[in-house]
C-alpha cells in the first residue's frame, strides 16, 4: 500500500506528477536548472466522458483501460518517470480540521486522537479508511492538524491506473492542497489571511490560509444546490464570524479557464462579488512563480491552471525533502 500523505518530508522526490480528474489527465516534471525549477515536460489527455467520477463514497474510476491508457500517454510525453506523485480530485476525501489543547507526545498516541475525532463525521467505517493529518495553525485554543480522510478502496482505484501505466504513485494528494503549495512557493508567506478558489469541471473548493496554514476548507460537487457566489458568500461570512478575520491580504482562483462552460456566468459573478467585497482583483495562481516555463515566453491560462497543482506538489515535495 502507498503511503497517502500530505506530509511529504518522508519521501522521496518522484521526478513527475500527475493529476487525474474526470474530463482529463495531466502530468508535468520538473529539475533544476542553473539553480532554478525548471518545468522541464508537461502534457495533457482528454479522457471519455464518464471514465471517471471523482466520489467519496462511491466508485471513481469507471473505465480503467481507458484512463490508464491516458496516464500511459502522458507519461510518455514527460520522459516515462516510473515513480510518480498523484494529485487527485478533492471530493475523494473529507477534510476536517481538528484542535487540540496538548499534543500528544508519542506519533502513535496522536494518531489514535485525530482517528477518534474523525471517525465521527466520517461516512465510512474509520478502519477502512486512509488518514493523513498534517501540523496546522497554532492558536490560543491549541495545536490544529488538517486531517484528511478517504476511502482505501478509493485511493486504491487511482493507484492501480498509474500501475497499469507503469508507474508507482508513490504520494498521493489533493487538488487544492497543491494548488495553495503552488501558489506559496517562490515567495515569502504573506503575513495575514487569504482566499483561494479552485475550480474543476465538476466540484469546487475554497481554502481560508492564515499565512501557510489552512484555517478553514470547504469543497462542493456538481450534484449540490449551492451556487458558487452563495459558497464564496458563506464562507466569507464564516470567516468573518467564526474565524474573527479581518480581511483578506489577497484572493486567488485556478481553474476558470477549465471549468465547465455552464458555470461561467457564476464564475464571473464570482469574481465581481469577491473583487466588491475585498476591495482588490482577484489574481489568477501562477505556477511560473514556483518554476520556470522554457518552451513559451506566454501561457495560455488553460496551461497555467493545469500545471498548478503538478507543480505545486512537485515543489513542496522537494522543499520538503531538502
Amino acid at each position: 500500500m502507498s503511503r497517502w500523505s500530505l506530509s511529504l518530508s518522508h519521501a522521496s522526490p518522484p521526478p513527475a506528477a500527475v493529476e487525474i480528474g474526470s474530463e482529463r489527465v495531466s502530468a508535468a516534471s520538473i529539475d533544476l536548472r542553473s539553480g532554478r525549477r525548471t518545468i522541464t515536460g508537461h502534457a495533457s489527455e482528454a479522457l471519455p466522458a464518464g471514465a471517471l467520477a471523482p466520489s467519496l463514497m462511491g466508485e471513481n474510476v469507471h473505465d480503467r483501460p481507458a484512463v490508464a491508457a491516458a496516464v500511459a500517454r502522458v507519461l510518455e510525453q514527460v520522459g516515462r518517470p516510473r515513480r510518480i506523485g498523484l494529485v487527485i480530485p478533492d471530493p475523494v476525501a473529507k477534510v476536517s480540521l481538528v484542535r487540540f489543547e496538548r499534543v500528544a507526545a508519542r506519533a502513535t498516541e496522536l494518531d489514535q486522537l485525530i482517528r477518534w475525532q474523525v471517525r465521527k463525521a466520517a461516512p465510512f467505517s474509520i478502519e477502512d479508511a486512509q488518514v493523513s493529518y498534517v501540523a496546522g495553525a497554532r492558536t490560543d485554543e491549541g495545536q490544529e492538524f488538517v486531517v484528511s480522510v478517504a476511502r482505501r478502496a478509493a485511493i486504491d482505484e487511482y493507484e492501480a491506473v498509474c500501475a497499469t501505466a507503469g508507474a508507482h504513485a508513490g504520494i498521493v494528494d489533493l487538488s487544492t492542497f497543491n494548488v495553495a503549495n503552488a501558489a506559496l512557493a517562490g515567495s515569502p508567506p504573506p503575513s495575514g489571511d487569504w482566499l483561494l478558489v479552485n475550480l474543476a469541471p465538476d466540484w469546487a473548493s475554497i481554502a481560508i490560509m492564515r499565512g501557510p496554514h489552512l484555517i478553514f476548507f470547504r469543497s462542493r460537487g456538481s450534484e449540490g444546490d449551492v451556487t458558487l457566489v452563495d459558497l464564496a458568500h458563506q464562507t466569507s461570512m464564516y470567516y468573518e464570524d467564526r474565524l474573527h478575520g479581518q480581511g483578506f491580504e489577497r484572493a486567488l482562483i485556478c481553474g476558470a479557464s477549465t471549468a465547465d462552460p455552464r458555470h461561467v456566468a457564476d464564475i464571473d459573478e464570482l469574481q465581481r462579488s469577491l473583487e466588491a467585497r475585498l476591495g482588490t482583483p482577484l489574481a489568477t495562481v501562477d505556477p511560473r512563480a514556483a518554476a520556470t516555463l522554457t518552451d513559451r515566453i506566454a501561457a495560455p491560462p488553460m496551461l497555467l491552471d493545469r500545471l498548478a497543482p503538478l507543480v505545486g506538489l512537485l515543489v513542496r515535495d522537494r522543499e520538503a525533502a531538502a
